[in-house]
């Protein structure tokens, strides 16, 4: 009876001490994290699952102890995808103590915020700002304008075009292309790789025409659609996201216009639903999610976040990026941006789908990429529907890589 006893207090004791220990490893000051994108307007559905997914991953370190006992803080910040909100959005997080600004939606955004970040940590070298890129796909982000405070945790446009561009090059019954694309910096940087590209990889293809659509403005993608059946292409290709594709690639199926669609944003939460089965078979799509969720982790963390707030785990980018910022200061002993900065160049990480690493010289990831069809027979499929990405082609991290013509300026560590 004795023996019990005290087998049940030490047991007792041994629980506290467990509980202490984990209450001690998250009780140090958080880590406050500016989430700076649209969480209001047309594109207000995309900014929300990515949030979502950023507070299911924080939950997540937060769990097993933070990053060096700090909790990680999501903080949300509305620009409505406006460059000038963005930048008072960035003026309010910093002074509400954030020192790690997350965006990507919207390479002109992107512009300002690196801009902005830049001129404040010359102001401010004693307390900067890291900006974490999770989207924003500028390929001058990471060449001419590369800057020691950004990270992008995401292939370029031009990175993701050579990747495609290499499937087409296979298919030897395409011989027309048609493009479609937003009428802002990264639609036109879009265009024209995917332009020189082909003609590089598949001299004998035509190019039939390159259209450019008003950012989230049209409602009717008709007259578009014409040109592309009128033009006789045997693909299209379209680097659109948000409502834009949504919409041509309902208009696609529409018209009975049924050849290959290549996107990158097709797993946007939204779009399958948008596509529907008439999708299926003709929608590509290039990216770093894989569908077919073979990994433990992620296919846990596609049901938790299904769970907790209805939306699909897509962004599998932002597990890369929290993940890699933890290993970071794991190793710099330090939660400060600069050091974190220094321990994130040129840091590999094996992540769920292979493994990928944060090139020094430039601050672009290189990561695992998949190209992928939409299926009608998929399970789990996305967004409660039997449809999904199957994948058609897997790509290691290296095989994306580009030239850079970046020239990096670095602090004093």
């Amino acid at each position: 009876m004795l023996r019990s006893i005290l087998t049940t207090i030490f047991l007792s004791w041994i629980i506290a001490l467990a509980g202490l220990a984990h209450a001690e490893s998250t009780s140090k000051a958080p880590i406050k994290i500016g989430f700076i994108d649209p969480l209001s307007g047309p594109f207000a559905a995309t900014g929300q699952f990515e949030l979502h997914t950023l507070n299911l991953l924080a939950d997540e370190i937060n769990q097993s102890g933070g990053v060096n006992g700090h909790p990680l803080k999501i903080i949300p910040y509305d620009n409505q995808l406006n460059p000038k909100q963005s930048l008072v959005q960035l003026e309010k997080a910093i002074g509400d103590g954030a020192r790690y600004i997350i965006q990507g939606n919207g390479s002109s955004v992107a512009s300002a915020l690196l801009d902005s970040v830049d001129k404040y940590n010359r102001r401010n070298p004693k307390n900067p700002v890291l900006y974490l890129d999770h989207s924003a796909q500028d390929p001058s982000f990471t060449n001419e304008r590369c800057s020691f405070w950004h990270f992008r945790f995401d292939s370029d446009v031009d990175m993701k075009t050579k990747l495609q561009t290499q499937w087409i090059a296979e298919q030897k019954n395409i011989k027309k292309v048609f493009l479609i694309n937003q009428d802002y910096v990264f639609g036109h940087e879009a265009a024209k790789v995917a332009q020189k590209m082909i003609k590089e990889q598949r001299p004998d293809i035509q190019i039939m025409g390159s259209l450019f659509v008003p950012l989230g403005k049209v409602k009717d993608f008709g007259p578009y659609i014409f040109q592309v059946k009128r033009s006789g292409a045997d693909a299209l290709i379209t680097a659109s996201w948000g409502s834009d594709l949504t919409l041509l690639i309902r208009g696609m199926s529409d018209y009975g216009l049924n050849i290959p669609i290549l996107t990158q944003y097709a797993n946007i939460p939204g779009t399958v639903t948008a596509i529907g089965p008439k999708g299926a078979g003709n929608v590509y799509l290039l990216s770093y999610f894989n569908g077919d969720f073979n990994s433990p982790v992620q296919k846990s963390r596609e049901m938790e976040l299904y769970k907790k707030s209805k939306v699909d785990y897509t962004a599998v980018q932002f597990g890369y990026m929290l993940h890699m910022l933890k290993k970071a200061a794991s190793q710099a002993n330090s939660i400060d941006p600069t050091k974190v900065a220094f321990a994130l160049e040129g840091l590999s990480y094996d992540g769920p789908d292979g493994a990928m690493t944060m090139r020094k010289d430039n601050h672009q990831i290189l990561m695992p990429m998949f190209f992928s069809v939409l299926k009608d027979d998929m399970s789990p499929g996305l967004e409660g529907t039997n449809l999904g990405f199957h994948t058609v082609l897997a790509f290691d991290a290296q095989q994306s890589a580009m030239p850079t013509t970046c020239k990096m300026r670095r602090p004093k560590s």
